[in-house]
C-alpha cells in the first residue's frame, strides 16, 4: 500500500511516500523551485517521491493532508472579527488566497497530481506528534510538540505506544510559544519562520537580563509548563507585525532595523529568550514524565529545532532517552500525516526495534547516478576527473587536513533542515579561520553563526560531554573541559561579538562562545559515506571530527542537483567539489560570468 503524505501553503512544503510502511522517500518543494521556504503545492516534490520508486499517480491508494483547513479557516476567521478592525487589512489579504487554494485541497490535489483516488486529512499536530512517535525506536513514550499555531493549537502533550498515541494535553491560540520566540526574531531583526537559528545562535554572546521582564510582563508560566501570554504587547492576532509599539517600550525601543549593525541589547535579547523557552520545555518534559511514567520522549514542531532547549531536556529533564523528528517543521507534517493513515488509521502494526529509528538517517531526496552527474557537470564547461573509490576518502581527508574548504554531495538528499554529510559544505574544525572564511566567504552569512561538529559516534564523548545518538544534529551539548582554552585576562573582559575570534577549544571552529557545540554523530552502519571520509581524516589527522553546514549560501535552499552544487562553487570561494566520486579544483575551472556580481548582492556585519 502506498501513503503520499502533502504539506503545504504555510512555509516548507514538502511530500512523503511510505509504502506498507516504510519511509522510502521524502523531500521539500523548496530544493527543487530553488526558492527558499517554498509554500506552495509540492508537486515537483511529490512527483520525485512516486517516480523514485518506480511507481505512477494510479499506484498510490491514499494522499494525506497535513491538517484540517477548514478548522484552520475557523480559526482565522474567528481572530479577524476578534481584533476588528485592526485586523481588516490582513484579512483582505489572506482571503482571496483562502477562496483560491486553501478551502479546496481536495480539488488542488486532484489537479495538481491528477490524483483520483481517497483523500485524508489529518490535524496538524497529530501530524507532528506521528512524525515525532511513529519513527522513533521506542515501543512507548511520551510526545512533546510545540510551534507557532496548526488550526488551533500551539503546544500538545501527549503518549504513543504501540501503533497509536492519544493527546492528553494541549495549549490553545493565541498562546503560543514558537511564537513568542518568533516575536523575538521578528523585533531583533531577523524574519520569521527562518531567521529563529538566528536568535538561538546570537543568545551565547548576551546575558539574560531581560528574563524578569519576560516573565513580568509578556508570559504567565506555570510549574507544569503551561502558559499565557499578555497579548497586549503582540500584533500577531490582526496579522500586521509581531510586536507592537509596548513591546518596543518594555525592551527600550523600536525593533532593529533588519541588516543593520547588532548591539548588546539584541543580544540580550536572544539570551533571555532562549532560557525562557528553555525553561518551559523544561517543564513540560517533567510534567509530562510525571504523567506517563515512561522512559522515552518524543519531540516535534518547528520548537523542537532549538537544539540547545533540547540539549537541556536531555541533561536536565527526566527522561533517559529522546528522539527528535529531524525535519520537526511542517515538512516532517507530510511524513507523520502518512504514517498516521498506516498506523492509526489503518490499524497496522508497528515493531521499533528499540535502538534505530526508521527513517533512514533521514537520507530520503533525490540521487544521481555517474552518468547523470557527467551529464550536468558537462553541461556547466566543468573540470573534473573521477576517483577510485579505494583513494576517494583518503584524498579529500588530505585536502581538509590543508583547511581547503570542501562541497561534498553524494547520495541521496537529506530530508528536513539540517544537512547530514550528503549535501554539506565540509571544513578542518582544528583551524582557528575556519568559522569566518566560511561564514563570510562561503556562506554570505553573519559571523556570528556558529558551525557544527560532525564527529565519529564512537568518539563522541571524548570530544563533548554527551554519550548519545545525535544523528540529526539537534542536540547541543558542551565541549569538554579539558579540551578549552581558558580565556587570559584581557580577553575576559571582551564582551559580545568582540568574543567571537578567540580561539576556545582545539576544535576552535565547531566550539560556540559558550563552549558548547551542536553535535552530529555519525554512525558507520547508518551513515557509512560520511564515516568513512570523518575515519580517513582521522587516521592522517588524529582528529574524529569535522566542520559540517548544509550545501548553500544565504537565503537559498540546499543543493538538490550536481548542477546546483557546481554553480553553489563557483559562486563562492570554496576551494573543492566532490560529487560522488567526481572531484574538482577551483582553480582549474572556467571562470564562472556572474560570480562577482552575484557575491555583492549580500551586504553584511
Amino acid at each position: 500500500m502506498n501513503i503520499l503524505g502533502i504539506s503545504a501553503f504555510y512555509h516548507d512544503s514538502a511530500a512523503c511516500l511510505v509504502q506498507d510502511g516504510k519511509i522510502l522517500a521524502a523531500a521539500q518543494e523548496e530544493r527543487f523551485t530553488r526558492k527558499k521556504h517554498d509554500p506552495e503545492f509540492p508537486r515537483h516534490a511529490a512527483e520525485y517521491c512516486i517516480k523514485s520508486q518506480g511507481l505512477t499517480i494510479d499506484d498510490i491508494d491514499y494522499v494525506v493532508f497535513y491538517d484540517k483547513p477548514l478548522l484552520k479557516f475557523e480559526r482565522l476567521l474567528n481572530t479577524y472579527l476578534t481584533t476588528a478592525p485592526s485586523g481588516f487589512v490582513s484579512y483582505a489579504k489572506a482571503l482571496p488566497l483562502w477562496l483560491k487554494h486553501k478551502l479546496w485541497i481536495p480539488d488542488t490535489i486532484k489537479n495538481e497530481l491528477n490524483y483520483k483516488g481517497e483523500i485524508l486529512f489529518t490535524e496538524h499536530h497529530q501530524s507532528h506528534a506521528g512524525s515525532a512517535f511513529y519513527p522513533s525506536p521506542y515501543e512507548e513514550a511520551a510526545i512533546l510538540t510545540i510551534d507557532g499555531v496548526g488550526e488551533w493549537t500551539t503546544n500538545s502533550l501527549g503518549v504513543g505506544k504501540g501503533n497509536h498515541f492519544k493527546i492528553i494535553k494541549d495549549i490553545k491560540f493565541p498562546h503560543s510559544l514558537g511564537l513568542l520566540y518568533s516575536a523575538f526574531t521578528y523585533f531583533t531583526g531577523f524574519k520569521v519562520n527562518s531567521g529563529e537559528y538566528k536568535v538561538m545562535g546570537l543568545a551565547p554572546y548576551g546575558e539574560p537580563k531581560y528574563v524578569q521582564t519576560i516573565y513580568d510582563n509578556l508570559i504567565d508560566l506555570k510549574e507544569d509548563g503551561s502558559f499565557h501570554l499578555n497579548l497586549k504587547y503582540f500584533d500577531y492576532m490582526a496579522g500586521l507585525r509581531m510586536t507592537n509599539d509596548e513591546f518596543g517600550e518594555l525592551f527600550g525601543g523600536a525593533r532593529r532595523k533588519p541588516e543593520s549593525p547588532l548591539t548588546q541589547r539584541e543580544m540580550d535579547l536572544a539570551r533571555s529568550i532562549q532560557e525562557v523557552v528553555e525553561e518551559c520545555m523544561l517543564r513540560q518534559a517533567r510534567f509530562l514524565q510525571k504523567e506517563s511514567g515512561l522512559d522515552n520522549l518524543c519531540l516535534a514542531g518547528g520548537v523542537a529545532l532549538n537544539c540547545v532547549g533540547n540539549g537541556r531536556v536531555l541533561r536536565e529533564g527526566p527522561f533517559k532517552n529522546i528522539w527528535i523528528q529531524p525535519a520537526a517543521g511542517d515538512a516532517g507534517g507530510a511524513l507523520g500525516a502518512a504514517l498516521c493513515v498506516w498506523y492509526g488509521f489503518l490499524d497496522n502494526p508497528r515493531k521499533p526495534n528499540g535502538k534505530r529509528d526508521s527513517q533512514s538517517a533521514s537520507l530520503l531526496g533525490p540521487e544521481f547516478s555517474s552518468a547523470e552527474i557527467i551529464d550536468q557537470l558537462s553541461q556547466q564547461g566543468a573540470v573534473f576527473k573521477e576517483i577510485p573509490e579505494a583513494d576517494l576518502y583518503r584524498t579529500v581527508a588530505g585536502l581538509l587536513a590543508q583547511e581547503k574548504v570542501i562541497g561534498w554531495f553524494q547520495g541521496r538528499m537529506e530530508f528536513g533542515p539540517r544537512a547530514l554529510g550528503d549535501r554539506s559544505i565540509l571544513g578542518d574544525s582544528r583551524s582557528t579561520s575556519m568559522q569566518s572564511k566560511m561564514n563570510l566567504k562561503i556562506k554570505f552569512r553573519e559571523s556570528f553563526r556558529p558551525f557544527a561538529p560532525a564527529v565519529m559516534r564512537e568518539h563522541v564523548s571524548e570530544y563533548f560531554e554527551l554519550d548519545a545518538d545525535s544523528p540529526y544534529m539537534l542536540l547541543v551539548a558542551p565541549v569538554r573541559k579539558e579540551r578549552r582554552i581558558p580565556l587570559k585576562s584581557d580577553q575576559e573582559k571582551l564582551f559580545g561579538i568582540a568574543k567571537l575570534n578567540v580561539p576556545k577549544s582545539d576544535i576552535p571552529a565547531v566550539t560556540h562562545v559558550d563552549y558548547s557545540a551542536r553535535v552530529q554523530t555519525v554512525d558507520k552502519d547508518e551513515h557509512p559515506t560520511f564515516y568513512k571520509l570523518l575515519k580517513a581524516f582521522k587516521d592522517q589527522t588524529g582528529c574524529a571530527v569535522l566542520v559540517n553546514t548544509s550545501f548553500n549560501v544565504r537565503g537559498e535552499p540546499i543543493v538538490c542537483t550536481p548542477k546546483d552544487a557546481y554553480t553553489c562553487f563557483m559562486r563562492t570561494e570554496m576551494d573543492v567539489l566532490v560529487i560522488n566520486n567526481f572531484l574538482m579544483i577551483k582553480e582549474e575551472q572556467p571562470q564562472w560570468q556572474d560570480r562577482e556580481d552575484w557575491q555583492n548582492k549580500f551586504e553584511l556585519d
